[in-house]
């Protein structure tokens, strides 16, 4: 394993959502912000990414996700960019790395690149050429008090040290939450998955 990317996703939503799978008419899993980080064999931090994205069908925030995420409105409309850029970008931090999300977050990059294609917009890189795989069975499997929480309570479950800057629910956050999860587990002898190595 030379590096991998660890990624969370931020899209949009509303009250009832979830529990609903986002089936009310024009609820779709727009993709609002993307943070990574790079680590290199020992998990240590070579880079962070972090984007904001204009969603296109619900171009306004719901109150329910800018409570939720802080993200606010003029954040998005002031440094948003269209989703087949920051796809783009996002695939290019990776470098075919392996990417790996506590949840099936890939399902959604999957829909939104697929929804960027069809409005005839090009990505500058292809999902096909990074693997992604979804290390939340893995994890809560090694530490069963994870169950139940989300990407960016993973360090609090866990007893960690808080990552820096920051807050639940902000993508970078959140990637920063499993990569400390990630490093706790290997200190404590478990070794990654098999999808990165």
């Amino acid at each position: 394993m030379a590096s991998l990317v660890v990624y969370d996703l931020e899209f949009t939503t509303w009250e009832g959502a979830v529990e609903g799978d986002w089936s009310a008419p024009g609820q779709l899993r727009e993709i609002v912000q993307i943070g990574a980080v790079r680590l290199d064999e020992a998990l240590a931090v070579q880079g962070e990414f972090e984007v904001l994205v204009k969603p296109v069908v619900n171009p306004r925030l719901s109150s329910y996700f800018v409570e939720l995420t802080g993200v606010r409105q003029e954040d998005v409309d002031r440094d948003g960019v269209p989703p087949a850029d920051a796809l783009g970008r996002f695939l290019g931090f990776c470098r075919g790395e392996t990417a790996l999300s506590y949840g099936n977050d890939m399902v959604v990059l999957g829909e939104n690149a697929g929804w960027a294609r069809a409005r005839g917009e090009a990505l500058d890189h292809g999902l096909l050429t990074t693997p992604f795989l979804n290390i939340r069975p893995w994890l809560n499997a090694l530490a069963p008090a994870t169950a139940t929480a989300n990407s960016g309570r993973l360090w609090k479950v866990l007893g960690l040290p808080r990552p820096t800057d920051g807050a639940e629910h902000s993508a970078l956050f959140d990637a920063r939450s499993v990569a400390a999860a990630l490093r706790h587990l290997r200190a404590n002898g478990h070794a990654l998955p098999a999808g990165c190595r």
